[in-house]
């Protein structure tokens, strides 16, 4: 019988979904790999170019998916979410992984930072390279954490024409599902329906979350929020204005 981490990782993984049961076999034993060298690189990490050509051939393989890999941890989340009682925050938020690359194409862009000023004073932009990562974060109310409810993963391929567009388009007037904010509401639903308790779970959020699509998705499918906002608000009932703060 499998002990210490192997042990833990079987167990976490035991929903997973793969067509091939060797793939499933092959994320265990790398995930037991990058364990014990958190940090490294997958080469350092594998030790020997067998299994470090194994991991990539794993990572390109077109019948792995994140949300295959995913999806043992995300069952192993509900399971933990069930065996307790009581409400449950779902804290969202959005991190960046950023890379040097060659051919930052091949990945994506995140976002455009000023590199700081020339000889002549001229300010230089550069374009990081990189994914971004929206994750959901289940923890009980005494700080407890359950695991990951929902992930979603994107990237940029594009900044320029962003600042036109902004002034031939009013944000406010584009559908949801044509922002990045939307992310938000996806993470909302699955975890939401991953779940099945929505009258346990609440969501929270930074001022990014301040959408007034959330509080509309949030109450058609009768769970709860907790936002800090970004706008002053109308809310029922008040005579006034809830400041922003």
């Amino acid at each position: 019988m499998a002990v210490g981490i192997n042990a833990w990782i079987e167990d976490e993984l035991a929903g997973w979904h793969f067509a091939d049961e060797r793939l499933g076999r092959r994320l265990s034993t790398l995930l037991d790999q990058m364990a014990g060298a958190m940090g490294d690189s997958i080469p350092l990490a594998c030790q020997d170019w067998a299994s470090t050509k194994a991991a990539y051939r794993f990572f390109a393989n077109d019948r792995v998916s994140e949300a295959e890999i995913l999806a043992g941890h995300f069952d192993s989340t509900r399971q933990r979410v069930a065996a307790t009682s009581g409400p449950i925050l779902v804290i969202q938020d959005t991190t960046e992984f950023s890379f040097q690359r060659e051919h930052p194409e091949k990945i994506g862009q995140t976002c455009r930072v000023n590199s700081g000023q020339d000889q002549d004073g001229r300010f230089h932009m550069h374009t990081v390279c990189g994914l971004l990562m929206h994750a959901s974060l289940v923890v009980t109310t005494e700080g407890l954490p359950l695991g990951l409810g929902a992930v979603k993963f994107w990237t940029r391929t594009k900044f320029k024409g962003t600042a036109a567009l902004k002034r031939k388009i009013n944000p406010t007037r584009m559908p949801i599902e044509q922002k990045e904010s939307v992310r938000w509401l996806e993470n909302l639903r699955w975890t939401t329906e991953r779940f099945g308790d929505p009258d346990r779970c609440i969501h929270v959020g930074d001022r990014e979350s301040d959408i007034y699509e959330l509080f509309c998705l949030a109450q058609e499918m009768g769970t709860h929020f907790l936002v800090r906002t970004c706008v002053d608000r109308l809310a029922l009932g008040v005579p006034r204005q809830i400041a922003a703060r």
